[in-house]
């Protein structure tokens, strides 16, 4: 998430209460999580297994609840709760902003667009031409839509991303002020669900079908030309690459990449990220000639145990 005008690392300190190291002046131009990070972001950290990674990572400024050596040319600011500080960023800098109208006066619709009955589209939403809009879907804020999109009824796109901080009493939320990017020429079946990204983009490529009943996670990037067929269940900050297939019901966890060409069964559980340009299934997935002599080894294991008890 890029501010609206540059920010110092004075100013920033100043919004959440925060101690700083570094020049007052420092430039600082957004905030995002360490897989999106860039030069002039913010990142935030708060367990010593990541200190490094954040530290070393492409942000500048980095959200630390523990004052340590400074990179050269990084700037620290030092929190108590560098989750909830974040959370205020967020807030600060992306307030919500409650709906007034079904169809916000902010929303852009493009050329021969046709919007149906009962859709609600939030603040600041882009759709481009020749786009079509079934009956209940929900689009919120900042969502961004190309051209020739079809999107059936009952999908909700801008969720908030399920990603929660477990405290000793409750689970605390980490706000979402990322948003959504539906390419050009992509059809969302009925009753989907695509989330915000926390601080960037969930996006989905250019061409891409999206049976019923799909959920895509936070931050979830999908490529070009890809079909995904129904109850295919995706976390966030998951890649995946163009021209992928993914048949019904398939499960994928969180921050793995699915290599281009690559084809999915139904029902398969992926866990670790997945080459391109083969064919998988099973859970957790594996490609198909491995999966299936593991089926037949197994079919054959009352067999020897037959044979075993025979021998005693």
């Amino acid at each position: 998430m890029k501010f609206s005008k540059p920010q110092t690392l004075a100013a920033i300190a100043d919004i959440i209460g925060s101690k700083y190291v570094g020049n007052a002046d420092f430039p600082v131009l957004g905030m995002n999580e360490i897989h999106v990070v860039e030069p002039g972001d913010i990142v935030f950290v708060d367990h010593p297994k990541y200190y490094d990674k954040a530290l070393q990572s492409a942000a500048t400024v980095v959200l630390i609840n523990k004052k340590v050596d400074c990179p050269k040319g990084k700037a620290l600011l030092i929190s108590d709760d560098p989750f909830r500080d974040f959370n205020k960023l967020t807030d600060h800098f992306n307030p919500f902003e409650p709906a007034r109208a079904v169809i916000a006066e902010s929303a852009e619709i493009g050329l021969h667009t046709i919007i149906q009955p009962n859709v609600f589209i939030g603040n600041n939403v882009k759709i481009g031409d020749d786009c079509l809009i079934h009956p209940n879907v929900t689009i919120y804020d900042n969502t961004i839509i190309g051209n020739n999109v079809t999107i059936h009824a009952g999908t909700v796109l801008g969720a908030d991303a399920f990603y929660y901080k477990n405290r000793p009493e409750y689970f605390d939320k980490l706000k979402s002020g990322g948003n959504i990017i539906i390419e050009d020429n992509v059809d969302i079946g009925a009753l989907c669900t695509i989330d915000n990204g926390v601080t960037g983009s969930t996006i989905i490529g250019e061409g891409t079908k999206l049976d019923n009943q799909v959920h895509v996670g936070h931050d979830t990037r999908i490529g070009k030309r890809c079909l995904i067929a129904s109850q295919v269940g995706i976390a966030g900050c998951v890649v995946i690459e163009d021209l992928v297939t993914i048949w019904g019901q398939v499960g994928i966890t969180s921050g793995i990449t699915i290599g281009a060409k690559a084809v999915i069964s139904a029902q398969s559980g992926v866990s670790k990220s997945l080459e391109g340009g083969k064919s998988y299934f099973g859970t957790p997935a594996d490609e198909f000639r491995k999966k299936y002599k593991e089926i037949a080894s197994i079919r054959l294991i009352p067999d020897i145990i037959e044979k075993l008890d025979k021998l005693e």
